[in-house]
Formats: C-alpha cells, sequence, structure tokens
C-alpha cells in the first residue's frame, strides 16, 4: 500500500516513521489515538474504527467539518491558495482574521491556509490563544487536494474528539489498540517542543502518561504503543514497557534553522507478554 501524506504539514509528523510504527502497533479492532496531529498514523493504518483526538480544538473541528462536507470545503478552501495571498500583507490580514473569528467553518478553512503558508508548518498559539507563527516565505504552495479527498474519505470511520489524553485513553475497550504520540521530549532534555497549544507537556506529563500507558496494557490487557525522542531519561521512563525499539528518523522541522538532522527516537510498547 503507498504511504498516504497528511494534507497538514505537523512539527513531529510520523510520515517517515509509520512502517516503522506499524510493525510494532498490535492487531484489534480500533485504533484510539489522544495525540491525532495530522493523522499520518491514522492515514496508513486500516484498523475497523477509530477514535482520534487532540486538545487542539480548531484541528478537531476542522477534521470534522471536512469528514461532514468534503466537496463544499475543499471547493471554498482552494479559493484561498492563490498567488495574492502568497504573500506576508495578505498572511498576516488572513492571520488577524484567523484569531478575531468566531466563526467555526471560516477559522477551519483558514486554519489550512496558515498551515501551509506559516513558518515550517508550525501550529503555536501565543498566551492569549492567538496563532502567531509568522509567515513562511514559499515560493510557491502546494494546494493538497488529493491529500483532503483522501482525508475525508477515511474519516467515515473515525470519531474525532477534542479531551485530554488521560480521558480519551480511558474510553478504551477490549479490542482496542492505543498509539500515544505526546509532544517530545527534547533530545537533550533540556529543551525541547513540550509547549503545545495552551498546553505544557513537561517531564510531570509524561511521567503520568507513562504510568496510565503502564495500567491501561498490564491491568485492562489493552495494548498502548508511545513514541518519543531517544534518551537516558525516556529509557528510564518507559523501562516497564514489554518492548523498547530504537530508530533513526530524519527530521524537516527545525525552530534552530539546522533543516534536516537524524533523530534517535524510541517507540515503547506496553502489552502482556
Amino acid at each position: 500500500m503507498k504511504k498516504q501524506r497528511a494534507f497538514l504539514k505537523w512539527a513531529g509528523g510520523k510520515y517517515e516513521l509509520v512502517d516503522t510504527i506499524k510493525q510494532y502497533l498490535p492487531e484489534g479492532d480500533q485504533l484510539i489515538e489522544p495525540f491525532v496531529g495530522a493523522g499520518s498514523v491514522f492515514l496508513n493504518t486500516n484498523y475497523k474504527s477509530y477514535i482520534l483526538a487532540d486538545i487542539n480544538n480548531d484541528l478537531i473541528e476542522l477534521f470534522n467539518l471536512l469528514k461532514t462536507n468534503p466537496d463544499q470545503f475543499i471547493n471554498d478552501l482552494k479559493l484561498l491558495f492563490n498567488s495574492q495571498n502568497n504573500n506576508s500583507d495578505a498572511y498576516y490580514q488572513l492571520r488577524d482574521v484567523f484569531n478575531a473569528s468566531q466563526d467555526q467553518y471560516l477559522r477551519s478553512l483558514l486554519f489550512v491556509y496558515l498551515n501551509r503558508h506559516c513558518y515550517n508548518g508550525l501550529c503555536r498559539y501565543n498566551n492569549s490563544g492567538l496563532f502567531n507563527v509568522p509567515f513562511g516565505r514559499y515560493n510557491t504552495i502546494y494546494f493538497p487536494e488529493k491529500e483532503l479527498y483522501f482525508f475525508a474519505e477515511k474519516a467515515q470511520t473515525a470519531k474525532f474528539i477534542c479531551a485530554p489524553y488521560q480521558d480519551v485513553m480511558k474510553k478504551a475497550k477490549r479490542n482496542s489498540v492505543i498509539y500515544c504520540d505526546p509532544p517530545y521530549l527534547s533530545a537533550n532534555e533540556a529543551t525541547g517542543f513540550t509547549a503545545y497549544y495552551s498546553n505544557n507537556f513537561g517531564f510531570e506529563e509524561h511521567k503520568r502518561l507513562s504510568q496510565l500507558a503502564e495500567k491501561i496494557a498490564y491491568k485492562n490487557d489493552i495494548p498502548v504503543l508511545v513514541s518519543n525522542h531517544y534518551t537516558d531519561y525516556t529509557k528510564t521512563l518507559y523501562n516497564k514497557a514489554y518492548y523498547l525499539h530504537r530508530t533513526e528518523i530524519r527530521r524537516s522541522i527545525s525552530c534552530a534553522g539546522e533543516g534536516r538532522k537524524k533523530i534517535d527516537e524510541i517507540l515503547a510498547l506496553y502489552k502482556k507478554p
């Protein structure tokens, strides 16, 4: 099966790692993703049903609108993707419209526009909840029409919810499988992409997540797979996992402007032996 790309750019997206992830995802009837992001794992697996969640309400509303009315949404979105809107003045005007709007349909359209035109496809909000990523300055902008339609079709098997990961993981039943892709701890353990949306995902939150994964897997017999950077801390953090796999991935989004570089990642599988 040909790998499917998400229609959104996403920091920490799993497109490059999805074949490896699939090797360690157990079989089941339903896949639950509490940190769905752009949805690369969802798009490239074949479970009967999905529960896909995120704490970013803009993301979940976008997915629900695309699922419900793909033709109109994609046609309306296409109007924003033109050469006149690929400049800094237009970008900042449309970013202001997004930040001021309470209309979820308009916000969803603009969310995709901002994602494809902003710097490195980052999704970042300030403390007031305003999207604040600067203009990306791309010569050409790709309109992801076929990726949008593929997502909309596959979304018919999915339920999208905006909720904290703890609530989402507790929805798992027998024959469910959980895949967690939280905001990563940094490779040097000092800094990193731990702030996302209005939430801060630091050391304590990662510890709570690992404890919940352990409980759900070993007490409820529901397997949980977790991704993170490979560090001394994460090796210790996931030491009660059934299996740890170390892999290397080339990352293309870098705030430090370092471009693509190889990073070691860890996959921790919790399941009963």
